[in-house]
């Protein structure tokens, strides 16, 4: 069994769009079963769309304008990525964060590729078993974890081969907390954001810690209503399980928060909502992503 420490760059943008945003680099490290690297990938992709980079991502990730603009397209960059995979008999994916098969996937459908391999691929986030394995809840950066654990950082940051090498120190040292099997994933499609999500959690806690009975009904109704919109009946059904899931939790004790917005109760109380919560998805890039990199 290899292992793949998998990681991608993605342009951003500074104003709301309905084009996609792009992979424009992959980087992927091959490990043996023993941990041992074996091999890497690494290739540039120039997008189809915001094909110029802009001013943050081009100080986030270092790379040159004149780079990208001579680079191939997804197609024949996904297509040698598949076939360096192939050289593995079997593999199991490694990523920090979700976004990367996310992002994966979504480029294979807008170029009308096969997404059949993606969506069948096991991966590990290493993220989620870093947080568990370090008793912590919030999120951190790949950078975080090195300092933490005490081992050196090379490379640059936010250029995807030397983050994927540097998450590969990251698995080594935490692989005895792996879980093979609890902690394998597969990619699925989602219809909401983590911001989308949290707006809903940060409901439920508050209600909980007001001993109020909070009801999707009354979510939807008091909370979500012109600020998430909902029409779509996947993403409706998504956030409603996700609201079950969250209620059926043991209630955690409320953490004091600054500047929430306030809202009124049906039975004339109040909750809140959050600071900073969007409708929209976050761009790629920008602060508050859900790449965690």
């Amino acid at each position: 069994m290899d292992y793949i420490i998998l990681d991608i760059e993605f342009n951003g943008r500074k104003f709301a769009s309905e084009l996609p945003m792009e992979v424009i680099e992959i980087g992927a490290v091959r490990l043996n079963d023993a941990l041992e690297t074996v091999d890497e990938f690494s290739a540039l992709i120039k997008p189809v769309y915001f094909s110029k980079l802009n001013s943050f991502i081009k100080k986030k990730t270092g790379i040159p304008q004149e780079d990208i603009d001579s680079a191939s397209g997804f197609v024949p960059v996904i297509r040698s990525f598949l076939t360096w995979l192939g050289r593995s008999e079997s593999c199991r994916f490694v990523t920090w964060g979700g976004e990367d098969f996310k992002r994966i996937v979504l480029d294979t459908r807008m170029h009308k590729l096969d997404d059949a391999y993606w969506m069948s691929a096991v991966y590990y986030d290493l993220l989620k078993v870093y947080l568990r394995g370090r008793g912590l809840t919030n999120d951190v950066s790949v950078e975080a974890a090195l300092e933490e654990l005490g081992i050196p950082s090379e490379g640059s940051a936010h250029r995807a081969l030397d983050d994927a090498r540097m998450t590969a120190e990251i698995f080594r040292k935490t692989f005895a907390v792996l879980d093979p099997e609890k902690d394998a994933k597969q990619y699925k499609d989602t219809f909401s954001n983590a911001k989308e999500r949290r707006t809903v959690k940060n409901a439920i806690r508050l209600a909980q810690s007001q001993k109020f009975a909070l009801s999707w009904e009354l979510l939807a109704e008091q909370v979500l209503a012109g600020k998430i919109d909902i029409s779509d009946p996947r993403k409706a059904a998504e956030l409603k399980a996700y609201f079950e899931a969250e209620t059926a939790k043991p209630p955690k004790p409320p953490k004091p928060r600054s500047g929430e917005l306030q809202g009124q109760r049906p039975d004339g109380g109040t909750f809140a909502e959050a600071p900073g919560a969007a409708t929209a998805e976050t761009d790629a890039g920008e602060p508050g992503s859900e790449d965690a990199d």
